[in-house]
């Protein structure tokens, strides 16, 4: 491990009358610098798609530009899952700025130096680079999480900060058009957003603190009296070399394995559905330009109040269990899909898609939740990091290629029965994590 990435020792616990404000204040800040931190990643993530037109222009065929495209899914997936166990054993602090550093500096590279929009490989390769440092920023953010918020809180705090995506996925396309307004040259499409990331980094960095014995404070757990079930302090609290992460704490527990393999279904519904929308509004619903981008912009929208409700019913309905509100959210998902495959109503079909966008997102994150639940701390991020891994290699490059293929070679309906059948499997797999809750089944697994 790099010395500047180390996790920072704890500090001399504060005076018993410090510790209350500055654990209120401190966790209010580093909350803010891990949602405008994630925010950021998505400014320096989506900006390609933007310049696709452009260099459709240019001569590039739509087949290239889909490959090159893949490159940021695969690194990404990959990258969470590798990465996340190097975040397990670094300091959250610097590893979400750097991160962020080092993928803007990739985009303002990518738009700056004709070179590297000279070639589908080089594109490939430059994609798959910012895609690696993307990987970067969701475990950091859920080693944050982990340490500075308990379990019985942590689906609602974590509800509020998964929509940092929508935020930051929303700002893209303004900052674009900005930047084409300055510039008067699409590749600031590339660049621009990436400036403004790297100094929002610099921001993140004053925010940020590690773990709160690094500040002097004592566990979350004492602080909030919220111990998990079987509550071990040297588990919980001491670094953890990478080798028990992945062969202790990972690898071994079979109901991380299952929900890793029902996000690769929950991921596959989710891109399966929104990246598909336009085409099939427009082929099948004859929808015009103006109409699927509506509905285009609510189905991400819509994930936004769905999310935070997810977050809530999974701490206050089932007192922190995720599996029941998982699979609560992903029984409604099919039958939105049934509906907006089935009804010849365009209200209903606009309704339908806008449901599954509301509903979607919340078994998405619950899963991330989910899985830094089930693990001790200091393995947070090699958790999350293979449910996305399952998720982005296995649910998103399917509903991109796959999907593709099954529609073009047999049907629509064939696309959509591929739909409600991954619902069905991702139902059947989370509910075999019905009744788990917290990390003590860990210990049983690992006495």
């Amino acid at each position: 491990m790099l010395k500047f990435l180390k996790p920072k020792s704890a500090q001399e616990s504060l005076p018993k009358n410090e510790i209350d404000p500055t654990y209120k204040k401190l966790r209010f800040q580093v909350f803010i610098g891990i949602f405008i931190g994630y925010a950021s990643y998505y400014l320096v993530r989506k900006n390609f798609s933007l310049i696709m037109p452009n260099l459709i222009e240019e001569g590039y065929s739509k087949a290239e530009l889909g490959w090159v495209l893949s490159a940021i899914s695969i690194a990404y997936g990959l990258s969470k899952f590798l990465m996340g166990n190097v975040s397990d054993r670094s300091n959250s602090r610097v590893f979400l700025t750097l991160g962020l550093v080092l993928s803007a500096l990739t985009m303002i590279f990518m738009g700056f130096i004709p070179l590297f929009t000279s070639s589908v490989t080089i594109m490939f390769v430059v994609l798959f680079i910012n895609g690696w440092f993307q990987g970067m920023g969701w475990p950091a953010c859920g080693r944050t999480m982990v340490h500075w918020y308990s379990i019985k809180e942590r689906g609602t705090k974590m509800s509020i900060w998964n929509v940092a995506h929508n935020v930051g996925g929303g700002l893209i396309g303004p900052l674009a058009i900005l930047g084409l307004a300055i510039f008067n040259d699409w590749h600031s499409a590339l660049y621009f957003p990436a400036l403004v990331a790297l100094a929002i980094a610099l921001l993140v960095y004053f925010l940020m603190r590690d773990t709160p014995q690094s500040c002097g404070l004592p566990p979350i757990e004492q602080w909030r009296n919220d111990y998990p079930e079987n509550y071990d302090p040297k588990t919980y609290q001491n670094e953890l070399s990478g080798k028990d992460i992945f062969f202790k704490y990972v690898f071994k527990n079979r109901f991380l394995w299952y929900i890793a393999f029902a996000n690769a279904f929950v991921y596959l519904i989710r891109y399966g559905v929104l990246d598909w929308a336009p085409t099939y509004l427009k082929e099948v619903r004859h929808f015009d330009l103006s109409e699927s981008g509506w509905a285009y912009f609510l189905y991400e929208y819509a994930g936004i109040p769905g999310t935070l409700l997810a977050g809530w019913i999974s701490d206050k309905v089932f007192g922190g269990r995720r599996a029941p509100a998982s699979v609560l959210y992903m029984v409604l998902v099919t039958l939105a899909i049934v509906f907006y495959w089935k009804s010849e109503s365009l209200w209903i079909i606009n309704i339908s898609l806008i449901a599954v966008g509301f509903l979607i997102y919340g078994p998405v994150m619950l899963i991330g939740v989910h899985a830094l639940d089930l693990v001790p701390k200091k393995a947070a991020g090699t958790a999350a990091g293979l449910t996305g891994l399952f998720g982005y290699m296995g649910g998103a490059l399917f509903a991109n290629i796959a999907m593709g293929y099954i529609v073009e070679h047999f049907s629509w309906d064939a696309g959509f029965k591929v739909l409600i059948a991954a619902s069905v499997i991702s139902i059947f797999l989370l509910t075999l994590t019905w009744r788990n809750k917290q990390h003590s089944n860990y210990e049983k697994i690992h006495p």
